[in-house]
């Protein structure tokens, strides 16, 4: 994918082909003939004929090897081949540039097992997070891809590369929307990865729990004072965060090769920490690992590029030719078409493991009966405080009403003594200070029926009032 051409005839030859033998039937580890393998028939029965035991075993084993390395050497032929597919496919770049320009975030999504678009929750913007070690080539990734769609050949480069190991990189994270100004679709450029599989095991949950903001510093327990003085001076990044959408892992094929051709257990760390990172549950979506992008392939021949896409294959657990995407330096017809069909792939697979909606009712066997046990509870809810309201309500208008039914008759026998504190009750109205008498209330609650007896205490005499004398009088 991408680079130079490469014929299928090609002359030059690869390791794995001579370890392959071209006639598989005629190989030792098939035995032949029936007293061999079980097709010798005796007394109208199958059996083993003279194999023991052992030896079957041992011949399955040999056929089931065969049939691996039949099995390896032709996903190895598909790589190798894939790098003059594009070639063949030249007439597609227009129509692939178009699809990425046309896309809507949700435009994949399949409705299926009864769903509807509208049961996702389909952001406003897909965001595709790069990650990688320190020098594979993000930066540089987020230049080539932005390049596939600018049609101005002079546009300066949208990220800044480091060429110096001694540089610092890339230590904030910077959004690039794919093309320049679209509202669907977004690159993030990280940090590299650090030696250390803790910090990045926490970096990457931060990113993916949290989402990514442009221009968010990216620090570790382990920086220095110089970086630290830059979180001082750029405390400012943008308010709202992103929630990412897909992962793409980008490695360096030298840093590969080197790898695994060497005995430095240094580097044999570096390529473990690639492992490691990208086997974290929190980089998936579901059942879909990570898309890998093999960077400076430009610098190795075809064969070491296969071997070496072979090798990510079996150590992260992907397809070499489906999953990972040879995107070299070079800028060729090549080149262009495996950038957009790894966007292609990036945003159907996104769309493909959209979240859906938190207040999404259930659609399994049993969601009827959710449903009902939803709609039950609060009606019963309702209906126990409706009763409980009606029966307040019962209770007070029969105590209004029984005490409407007491006669003015009982009324009027209430005692009552009242002592002005005058000489008489005709010099009340004209003299404000008597209209303050001492009135002691004794009320005995025989019953619903009964009424309060006012008794006040009158020291000189006891002078009994009809109720509504005394009321007039207190008016008065």
């Amino acid at each position: 994918m991408g680079g130079d051409a490469i014929s299928p005839n090609s002359t030059e030859e690869s390791s794995f082909d001579q370890n392959f033998p071209e006639n598989i039937q005629g190989s030792p580890t098939f035995p032949s003939g029936g007293d061999r393998f079980g097709s010798k028939v005796e007394n109208g029965e199958l059996g083993l004929g003279s194999m023991d035991l052992e030896e079957f075993v041992r011949a399955s084993s040999n056929i089931m090897d065969e049939v691996n390395k039949k099995r390896i050497r032709n996903v190895y032929m598909d790589v190798l081949k894939s790098y003059d597919e594009p070639h063949l496919h030249k007439d597609y770049l227009k129509e692939a540039k178009y699809k990425i320009l046309r896309y809507t975030p949700g435009a994949s999504i399949e409705e299926v097992g009864g769903m509807k678009a509208s049961d996702y929750n389909i952001p406003q913007k897909m965001t595709l997070l790069l990650i990688g070690l320190r020098g594979s080539g993000k930066s540089s990734l987020v230049n080539k891809i932005s390049r596939v769609f600018d049609d101005d050949p002079f546009t300066p480069e949208r990220a800044q590369v480091s060429y110096s190991s001694d540089g610092d990189g890339t230590n904030f994270l910077h959004e690039y929307t794919i093309p320049r100004g679209s509202s669907s679709l977004c690159l993030y450029d990280t940090r590299g990865l650090s030696d250390d599989l803790s910090e990045n095991k926490k970096i990457v949950k931060r990113w993916m729990t949290k989402g990514v903001r442009h221009g968010k510093l990216i620090t570790r327990d382990s920086d220095d004072a110089h970086l630290k003085s830059k979180a001082r001076r750029n405390r400012y990044c943008a308010i709202e965060s992103n929630v990412v959408n897909c992962v793409i892992f980008v490695v360096s094929a030298v840093q590969i090769l080197q790898s695994m051709d060497s005995d430095d257990e240094t580097k044999r760390q570096q390529t473990q920490a690639v492992a490691t990172t990208f086997n974290d549950p929190l980089l998936s979506f579901k059942d879909q690992k990570p898309v890998v992008v093999l960077t400076h392939g430009d610098l190795l021949s075809l064969l070491d590029r296969t071997r070496i896409r072979m090798y990510l294959g079996q150590l992260l657990g992907i397809h070499p030719k489906k999953q990972i995407f040879d995107i070299p330096e070079s800028d060729d017809l090549g080149t262009r078409l495996t950038i957009l069909n790894m966007l292609s792939n990036c945003l159907e697979h996104a769309d493909k493991n959209l979240p859906f909606k938190k207040d999404l009712p259930s659609r399994g066997p049993y969601s009827s009966k959710i449903t009902m046990q939803m709609l039950v509870l609060p009606l019963l809810a309702y209906a126990v405080v409706a009763i409980l309201l009606g029966m307040g309500m019962m209770f007070m208008n029969n105590l209004q009403a029984k005490i409407a039914c007491v006669p003015n008759s009982q009324v009027s026998q209430s005692h009552v003594d009242i002592d002005w504190d005058a000489t008489t009750v005709d010099s009340a109205p004209n003299q404000p200070e008597a209209l303050q008498p001492h009135v002691n209330v004794d009320c005995h609650a025989i019953g619903v029926d009964s009424v309060c007896d006012l008794q006040p205490e009158a020291p000189q005499s006891d002078v009994s009032f009809d109720w509504h004398t005394i009321r007039h009088l207190w008016s008065d």
